[in-house]
């Protein structure tokens, strides 16, 4: 069974109220549950929290290092100001994938760039919910040293 930890950041918790021509109609727990079932069809261990702080999202990641095979992450607004959230993710050793509801690249230039990206395995973005299930589907992929496929 794999170990999945997912992380969302900041104002996720807002989804569906948030900008909806950015981010679409789709609540934090409608993408939650639709994680929820994926990972019951995937043989999946999932854990989910959900942060506004950088520090939590940090404790987090550490506290990953004892039970997390793979994170997926959705630093949010994080994304482009926390080095702290980066490190994290490159001290536990963990592998972790990127998602993004909407395509950084095509935003407003302080989008588009990512300390997290130089240390995740890969990023998905640009597809809404869908992007953390791609996201969960490449998680239970991913080949992980010392460990059969």
């Amino acid at each position: 069974m794999r170990k999945v930890l997912v992380i969302h950041g900041p104002n996720l918790n807002l989804l569906g109220e948030r900008e909806p021509n950015v981010y679409g109609s789709v609540t934090l727990e409608e993408i939650n549950k639709e994680l929820k079932e994926l990972a019951a069809q995937k043989d999946v261990e999932l854990r989910i929290v959900q942060s506004n702080h950088e520090g939590e999202i940090v404790e987090a990641i550490q506290n990953a290092r004892h039970w997390a095979e793979v994170i997926l992450i959705n630093p949010a607004a994080y994304t482009h100001t926390s080095v702290a959230i980066r490190d994290a993710l490159s001290a536990v050793r963990v592998p972790a994938i990127e998602v993004h509801l909407s395509n950084i690249h095509a935003r407003e230039g302080f989008r588009q760039s990512s300390h997290v990206s130089p240390v995740v395995v890969g990023q998905i973005s640009g597809f809404g919910k869908n992007s953390y299930l791609l996201a969960l589907e490449a998680a239970v992929q991913l080949p992980l040293p010392g460990k059969e496929k």
